[in-house]
């Protein structure tokens, strides 16, 4: 994986400081009961807090790096010429990867922008990034709802999303992102969702509409948001291909 140039945050900010409050919170009533000399509460905070802020190096790890080594593995079955879709782009991290590999392709984001998913959740920041990354000619920046995108069927070979289906409210908007992103393939086309909640939703929506070629499996440790726990889930489909 090539070194990034641009300026990415972090995913879910929000949760990386919950994680960070709550190891400063149970390291300090570590050290108070220590002081008291009550032993045992302090060793189980000892451990709770120590727990905790491994849990915040596991969620900082992945969104300053891992994450980047798992799409960059994902992305080399790219032939270098396709239209590929990003769902959910926030500041390019994936789009971007895919767009280097693309000389001879184009790559579309689409987002509604909102800082609470990702820190810094910008247009103007991606398009930034972009040029950092030296392939903004090959970029192009939508503001759009995945419920109901703004391209015609059939219209990319590749439809990506990391980590922002889940973030759509209610099972119902889901499905129809899910929906929309197989309407915009074309058939044939490759499908890449990473996400750690509602995978098996996904998949079942796929084969509702009639895709067979669709399996999940687990992105690994360099995808967890904290630990185990908040696992990320890589959901593979190929939309049949026309008669």
């Amino acid at each position: 994986m090539s070194k990034r140039h641009g300026s990415y945050g972090f995913d879910a900010p929000w949760a990386l400081a919950g994680l960070l409050f709550g190891a400063i919170v149970l390291l300090g009533l570590a050290a108070v009961s220590f002081v008291l000399d009550v032993l045992a509460a302090g060793l189980a905070f000892l451990f709770g807090g120590l727990y905790t802020l491994a849990s915040a190096a596991s969620h900082v790890y992945t969104t300053r790096r891992g994450r980047f080594a798992v799409w960059a593995e994902e992305l080399r079955r790219l032939s270098g010429d396709e239209r590929l879709l990003d769902l959910g782009c926030g500041r390019g991290a994936v789009l971007l990867l895919a767009a280097e590999r693309l000389e001879h392709g184009r790559v579309t984001g689409v987002d509604l922008w909102r800082s609470r998913d990702r820190s810094g959740n910008e247009e103007p920041v991606t398009r930034a990034n972009a040029e950092a990354e030296g392939v903004s000619e090959r970029v192009e920046l939508v503001t759009g709802d995945m419920r109901e995108l703004p391209f015609g069927d059939d219209a990319f070979d590749v439809v990506v999303s990391s980590q922002a289906i889940h973030g759509i409210p209610g099972a119902e908007g889901r499905e129809r992102a899910v929906r929309e992103a197989h309407r915009v393939l074309r058939p044939g086309g490759l499908m890449l969702i990473a996400d750690f909640r509602h995978t098996p939703a996904y998949e079942d929506t796929l084969r509702e509409l009639g895709v067979i070629d669709v399996r999940r499996r687990d992105a690994g440790w360099r995808f967890w948001y904290g630990g185990p726990w908040s696992a990320t889930g890589i959901l593979e489909a190929r939309k049949p291909a026309a008669p």
